[in-house]
């Protein structure tokens, strides 16, 4: 019996997220879908990650309606996935069941068939309540372990060695990754996927991992990669050979790069090997050939700006010195033979215009979105000339915190506190000086068990704790959920698909919820300008600040206030969050008095040294 390969498309999802900021709009997408119902993808990854975020932020789009629509059009033809957190869902706070559950039943009931459930630590027991409740609710959980590699530490010197010091043992071994996979598969996992979100995972190591699941596994085995530092091809094309049940591939115009492999490159291997895949590729084809336009709207945000030369394997020929690498690449793989499958995969990269492997990722061994949200840290702040050392320091980092695996959300906020101990060492300070709010609960325990102890003193100098201190669920508050008098008093959120979008994404929520009320209120009663009281808060703003300020020490958004006009502070009080790279920092204030005005809204985009809070002394 021939072996059969089945695809995820992962284009309207994690494709347009890792090359295109994830701003296809509803149009757009409605473009496709046609051609969708025809493709006869195994599965379709269309939302969860950063698409509820997004279209609600930037496109002013209802995340659930995107959902509906694509299932409307699709049908059950293909199943449609989502990506999520596990307990944490989209953000950084740990939920309880009842939201949980209620995103789960929502989302399974607007039309999704399979939850990809991930933790960025890998603790198995952070993913138990979305695996129980997306079974209950009649929908596949597809467990991911999510793979990283151990830091290169530094080496240690004759003196080092002298003393007996020695570098930590690995810890992501094949038998660490399989352990994860077979607790899951016991708390009832549908499917196991192997994501690698950084794309550090080479053919090698796959050539490994995919025989020691599927021998030990009894549920499908997918694997999920990226092209950014040169291993993805090669690394799909030996899962391939090595059995894998599942791949995750992108459309030609949305392959490559930053992206996963293009699906087209995967058909000519497999029609090599004599593999089925089960993809109608005329259909393929005419959702890549309307993905180009698509590609051409999206320019101002495109990662590389760099589009593969057109290329149908339906109908066009390769030519005889790239046809050899196809199958160079395909013997290579079944010889265990990565540099020339490697070299075969970089040929047929290069011959059709993909992007060239990203060097520098591929060299420091992180996710490459972890690197250029350092870089984009540093440029705020001015300070490009520490690169080198803040991108040193992440071992250190990282090692200190517990080894996190370097994944969404924690390959971000490693990066980011390896960003702020490079500034208090430029500036003088010690180590840890500034830390963000979600190194310190990630120090603490609140996001679940780290792979490695953090040790006690460590906790204790950064979370002020020696024990380490689960996130309770029992003191989770809900968001608040005010009548809007300027859409005429009904609720933020008025339903429940609205209150959990108040939840998961707080600050874009309650932001988008407003100004979507506040229109169709506008638009039926055909309302007039804000009167006095608007008058009077601009004027109240306008005036000049006597008092003292707490300045935003970043650029940033402000995502809440802790006190209000009339508190009294205390100097060293926490007054306002401040959400900076995707980390928040709570802003202490350096005078203590009484709060005269908060100086700008939540919400709001502030730049570095930017007044948010007056303090009269």
């Amino acid at each position: 019996m021939a072996q059969k390969l089945l695809i995820r498309d992962l284009t309207l999802r994690d494709g347009q997220q890792s090359s295109f900021a994830t701003r296809m709009t509803q149009k757009q997408i409605d473009r496709v879908l046609p051609f969708y119902k025809d493709a006869n993808f195994y599965a379709m990854e269309v939302w969860g990650g950063a698409v509820p975020d997004s279209v609600m932020r930037y496109l002013g789009e209802n995340p659930w309606t995107r959902l509906e629509k694509i299932k409307a059009a699709v049908g059950d033809v293909s199943k449609l996935t989502a990506l999520s957190r596990g307990r944490n869902l989209f953000g950084y706070a740990p939920y309880t069941d009842e939201i949980i559950e209620g995103f789960c039943r929502n989302s399974i009931e607007s039309g999704l068939g399979i939850m990809r459930i991930f933790d960025a630590l890998n603790d198995v027991n952070n993913v138990k309540s979305t695996i129980k409740y997306v079974k209950k609710y009649g929908g596949m959980a597809d467990c991911a372990v999510c793979y990283t590699i151990d830091p290169k530490y530094p080496k240690l010197g004759f003196w080092d060695k002298l003393k007996g010091k020695k570098n930590p043992a690995p810890v992501f071994t094949n038998e660490y990754f399989l352990d994860k996979a077979k607790q899951m598969a016991a708390l009832g996992a549908d499917m196991v996927t192997i994501k690698d979100m950084s794309g550090l995972i080479s053919p090698s190591r796959i050539a490994e991992l995919i025989p020691l699941f599927k021998q030990n596994l009894s549920i499908p085995v997918d694997f999920h990669t990226h092209c950014t530092p040169g291993y993805g091809l090669g690394a799909v094309l030996m899962a391939i050979v090595k059995g894998v049940d599942v791949v995750d591939t992108n459309i030609w115009n949305f392959a490559g790069g930053t992206g996963a492999p293009a699906i087209e490159l995967i058909y000519i291997f497999c029609k090599k090997l004599g593999v089925e895949m089960d993809v109608n590729m005329e259909a393929v084809a005419k959702i890549n050939q309307e993905l180009f336009g698509i590609r051409k709207e999206l320019e101002a945000v495109d990662a590389s700006k760099q589009f593969p030369n057109p290329f149908n394997p339906l109908t066009d020929t390769l030519p005889a010195n790239i046809d050899k690498e196809f199958d160079a690449a395909i013997a290579a793989a079944k010889a265990n033979d990565e540099e020339t499958l490697l070299k075969a995969c970089h040929a047929i990269e290069a011959y059709f215009n993909f992007p060239k492997p990203n060097e520098l990722v591929k060299r420091a061994e992180v996710p490459g979105g972890m690197y250029s949200n350092m870089v984009a840290q540093l440029k705020q702040l001015n300070s490009m000339d520490i690169l080198e050392k803040a991108m040193e320091l992440i071992p250190t980092v990282r090692l200190a915190a517990g080894l996190p695996p370097l994944v969404t959300p924690t390959s971000q906020i490693v990066g980011a506190q390896a960003v702020n101990c490079a500034m208090d060492i430029k500036a003088g300070k010690p180590m840890y000086s500034n830390v963000s709010n979600q190194f310190v609960n990630l120090v603490k325990g609140e996001y679940g068990k780290t792979p490695v102890p953090v040790d006690p003193e460590f906790r204790l100098k950064i979370a002020g704790t020696r024990e380490e201190i689960p996130y309770d669920t029992s003191k989770y508050q809900m968001q608040p959920n005010p009548e809007l008098a300027e859409a005429g008093g009904v609720k933020l959120a008025e339903n429940e698909k609205e209150v959990l979008l108040l939840e998961l994404f707080p600050q874009v929520a309650k932001n988008f919820l407003t100004k979507v009320k506040t229109e169709a209120y506008a638009a039926q009663h055909k309302a007039e300008e804000p009167q006095a009281a608007q008058a009077v808060a601009e004027e109240k703003a306008a005036a000049p600040i006597t008092g003292k300020t707490v300045k935003a020490p970043m650029p940033g958004n402000v995502l809440r206030f802790m006190v209000k006009e009339g508190d009294k502070v205390e100097k060293g009080q926490a007054v306002v969050v401040l959400e900076a790279m995707k980390m928040e920092n709570s802003i202490a204030s350096d005078y203590a008095g009484t709060v005269k005005r908060l100086l700008v809204k939540e919400g709001t985009n502030v730049a570095a040294d930017a007044p948010m809070v007056e303090i009269e002394i």
